[in-house]
C-alpha cells in the first residue's frame, strides 16, 4: 500500500494550500481593513473574503466536465500554477482591486484542488483504505491551517505585521505542488479505462498496487462502464467447498466456480439460492430491514449489506436449479489462449478479488437470438464470516482454510455485462468516450445526487465558513484578547493564538476518524459528531443567560470554538466529499462532482458574504441559533437518507445506487 498511500499524500497539497489561504486571509484582514480603512464597509470586507468562493463557484461549473475530458491530472497542475500566481500577485497588491484579483486566481486553484482531490483519490485507492485515504484531504488542510496560523501569529508579534506576507508564502508550498503533480501522480484508471487506454490503466495500476496481476482491477473498471441496466438482480449464494459439493454431485448448473492460488483449480463453489429476479424485499432475504422502514430504500439496502448477512453453516438450504445457466470460469483454464497471452492488457480476470470482500466472477447465459452473453457477478461473503477474520478483505479461498470446509452465505449483484466478450476480453470500443448530461436522469444517478447536494448544502448551513473565515473577530466580541494580556500580548494575537491552538487540536482528531474511517464508516462518524456541534454551538448560545466575568466568558467562547471547529473536522469536514466521491458512476463522476461542489461553493459564497450582516444585525448568538437549527437538519437527513459505503468498490456502489432507485417488488 505505500506507493498508493504516497500518491494519495502528494494529491493533497492542493488542500493544504486551501487551508493556508484561508487561515491567512482570516489573520491577515484585520490589517488590511485598517490599511485600506474598511472598518465602515463590511460588503467589501465580505467581497474580498468572498471572492475565492465566487470565483470557484463559476470554476467548479466546468471543472468536473473538462476533468472528465482531459484528466483528473492536469487539473491538479492548473490548480497549483493558479496558487503560485494568486502569491505572487498578492505580494504586490497596491489596493483592493489588486487584492481582489488575487483572490480570484487562488479561487481557481481552490476550487480545482477541492473539487478534484477526493474524486482522484477514490479512483486510485483500494475499498479498503479509500475512507482512510480519503481523509488525507482534510488532514492536509487542518495542516495548512495551523501552519499559516502559525506565521500569522508570529508575524501578528512584529512591530509592522505585513499581511502581504502572510499571503503571498502560499507560492512557496505551490512549488512543491507543481512539481509533484507534474513528475510523480500518475493518472487516474477509471479515466484511463473511460478512454479505453487499457494499456496505460494497467501499468498505473501495477504501479500503485505493486502487484503484476492486476486484470481482475481492469475488468471492474470496465464493468463500471455500464452501471445499472435493466437486467440488475440482487440475488443469494451459498460457497461451499468445490471437492465436496462435485463429490455429492450437488454442483448443478446454476453455479460458479471459484479458482483457488493453484491454476485451474477449483477451490470453492457458489451455488444460487433465491432464484432469479429481484430479491430486493424478499421476505427473510439478506437484503430485507424492515425495521427501517422509515429511512431511504437506499440506506436499507447498503445497512443489509454491512450488518444484516446472516450465517449459514451447512448445505442443507442446497438444491438443484432447472435454469439455463451454464457454469462459467472465474480464472481461465490452464492452456487457454488467455492464459498464454499474459501480456495482453485486455485480459480478465485472473485476479477476481477486487477490495472489501468483494469477488467478480462471470456465468454465461443464454440470449433470446440465441447467440448468448455474459452476466458480471459482484460477491459478497458473509460479514459475520469476514468478522471473524478480523479483516474486511478476507478472500473466499481464506475463509474456505480457516473455516475447515464449511459452508457460508454469500451475496451478489448480477447484471449483464456489455464491455466483456466471450473471449474474456475487455472491449474499448463499448466504453464511452465522453460525458453524456443525459445520463443524469438514471434514477441511480438522480438519488445519488440528491445524497451528495443534501450534504453540501446542510454542511455549510451548519456555520464552519462562519467559524473559519471570522473566528479572530467572533473571538474579539467574546474578549479573548483578556485572556493573554498579562503576557503582554495584544488583543489581535490573542484571537490568532486561540486559532493556532484550533488548528492543532483538529489534528489529533482527524487522526482518530482516519484510524475508524473504514470500520466504524461514513455514517456513523457524522450521526455521532453532529450532536457534539449541537452541544457547543447551545453553549455558546446559553452562556449569555448567566453573569460570567469576562474572563469566563472569554474562556468558554474560547473552548467551544475549539471543540467546534475540531470535531466538524473530525466528521462533518471530510465526509461528505468521500461521499460525493463514491456513489456516482465513473462515466458521469466528474460532472457529478461539479454539482456537488457548485452546491459547495454557492453555498459558501452565500454564507460567507452574509455573516457579517447577520453578526451586525441578529448578534452572535442569533447566528449561533441559525447554526444549531443547520445542524439538527443535518443529522435528520443523514439518518434517512445517507448509506454506509465504507469498503465497497466503488462500482459496486453504483450498482447498489441504481437497483436501489427502482420501485420496490415482492
Amino acid at each position: 500500500m505505500r506507493e498508493v498511500i504516497m500518491v494519495a499524500t502528494a494529491a493533497t497539497l492542493g488542500n493544504l494550500l486551501f487551508g493556508w489561504d484561508s487561515s491567512t486571509v482570516a489573520g491577515g484582514m484585520r490589517y488590511i481593513k485598517h490599511e485600506f480603512h474598511l472598518e465602515s464597509d463590511p460588503s467589501l470586507e465580505g467581497l474580498i473574503v468572498s471572492m475565492s468562493f465566487l470565483t470557484g463557484t463559476i470554476v467548479t461549473i466546468f471543472s468536473g466536465t473538462v476533468s472528465d475530458m482531459f484528466g483528473r491530472r492536469p487539473m491538479l497542475i492548473t490548480s497549483s500554477l493558479m496558487f503560485y500566481l494568486s502569491g505572487l500577485v498578492m505580494l504586490w497588491a497596491p489596493n483592493v482591486p489588486v487584492i481582489l484579483f488575487s483572490r480570484l486566481l487562488s479561487g481557481i486553484g481552490i476550487a480545482l484542488a477541492m473539487t478534484i482531490t477526493p474524486l482522484y483519490i477514490s479512483e486510485i485507492a483500494p475499498p479498503d483504505i479509500r475512507g482512510l485515504l480519503n481523509t488525507l484531504p482534510q488532514l492536509s488542510c487542518s495542516m495548512g491551517m495551523f501552519l499559516a496560523y502559525l506565521l500569522v501569529f508570529t508575524i501578528s508579534l512584529t512591530e509592522l505585521p505585513s499581511w502581504r506576507g502572510m499571503l503571498a508564502a502560499v507560492s512557496v508550498y505551490s512549488v512543491v505542488y507543481f512539481f509533484l503533480a507534474v513528475f510523480y501522480l500518475p493518472e487516474s484508471p477509471p479515466w484511463l479505462v473511460s478512454k479505453g487506454r487499457i494499456s496505460e490503466a494497467k501499468r498505473v495500476l501495477q504501479r500503485i498496487r505493486r502487484v503484476e496481476d492486476v486484470s481482475g482491477e481492469l475488468a471492474l473498471l470496465a464493468e463500471g462502464m455500464n452501471p445499472g441496466g435493466e437486467s440488475i438482480m440482487l440475488e443469494e449464494y451459498i460457497v461451499a467447498p468445490a471437492s465436496e459439493l462435485i463429490s455429492n454431485k450437488e454442483a448443478g448448473k446454476d453455479c460458479i466456480k471459484l479458482y483457488g492460488p493453484n491454476q485451474g483449480e477449483v477451490s470453492m463453489i457458489a451455488q444460487q439460492v433465491t432464484g432469479h429476479g429481484s430479491v430486493l424485499t424478499l421476505e427473510g432475504s439478506m437484503f430485507s430491514n424492515a425495521s427501517s422502514n422509515h429511512k431511504d430504500n437506499i440506506v436499507n439496502i447498503f445497512e443489509s449489506m454491512h450488518e444484516n448477512i446472516p450465517k449459514m453453516s451447512s448445505t442443507s438450504h442446497m438444491g438443484d436449479h432447472d435454469s439455463d445457466n451454464v457454469l462459467a470460469l472465474l480464472l481461465p483454464p490452464q492452456g487457454s489462449d488467455m492464459e498464454k497471452d499474459k501480456d495482453n492488457a485486455g485480459e480478465i480476470p485472473k485476479n477476481a478479488d477486487i477490495g472489501g470482500g468483494w469477488k467478480l466472477a462471470y456465468k454465461s447465459i443464454e440470449a433470446s437470438n440465441g447467440e448468448g452473453g455474459l452476466q458480471r457477478v459482484y460477491l459478497h461473503a458473509d460479514s459475520s464470516a469476514v468478522s471473524r477474520q478480523g479483516s474486511a478483505s478476507t478472500s473466499f479461498h481464506d475463509l474456505h482454510a480457516d473455516q475447515g470446509g464449511e459452508t457460508f452465505q454469500a451475496a451478489a449483484l448480477v447484471c449483464d455485462s456489455i464491455h466483456i466478450n466471450k473471449d474474456m476480453k475487455i472491449k474499448p470500443e463499448v466504453i464511452p468516450k465522453r460525458t453524456s448530461w443525459k445520463d443524469l436522469l438514471e434514477p441511480g444517478v438522480k438519488r445519488a445526487l440528491v445524497v451528495g447536494i443534501g450534504l453540501q448544502v446542510l454542511q455549510q448551513i451548519s456555520g464552519i465558513s462562519g467559524f473559519v473565515y471570522y473566528a479572530p473577530q467572533i473571538l474579539d466580541q467574546a474578549g479573548v484578547g483578556a485572556l493573554l494580556s498579562d503576557l503582554g500580548i495584544s488583543s489581535a494575537s490573542s484571537s490568532i493564538f486561540v486559532n493556532v491552538i484550533t488548528t492543532f487540536c483538529m489534528l489529533p482528531c482527524i487522526a482518530l476518524t482516519m484510524s475508524v474511517m473504514d470500520i466504524s464508516g461514513r455514517r456513523s462518524i457524522l450521526l455521532y459528531t453532529i450532536p457534539i456541534l449541537i452541544v457547543s454551538l447551545m453553549i455558546l448560545i446559553l452562556k449569555d443567560l448567566f453573569h460570567l466575568s469576562s474572563t469566563m466568558n472569554a474562556a468558554l467562547t474560547a473552548i467551544c470554538a475549539i471543540v467546534y471547529e475540531s470535531i466538524f473536522c473530525m466528521g462533518y469536514g471530510v465526509i461528505p466529499n468521500i461521499i460525493c466521491s463514491e456513489i456516482f458512476p465513473t462515466s458521469v463522476r466528474g460532472l457529478c462532482i461539479s454539482i456537488c461542489s457548485l452546491t459547495y461553493w454557492i453555498s459558501t459564497l452565500i454564507v460567507t458574504s452574509i455573516f457579517p450582516f447577520l453578526l451586525q444585525f441578529l448578534g452572535i448568538t442569533g447566528v449561533f441559533g441559525l447554526f444549531v437549527a443547520g445542524c439538527t437538519a443535518s443529522w435528520i437527513f443523514i439518518y434517512l437518507k445517507v448509506p454506509e459505503t465504507r469498503g465497497m468498490p466503488l462500482e459496486v456502489i453504483v450498482e447498489f445506487f441504481a437497483i436501489g432507485s427502482k420501485p420496490e417488488t415482492r
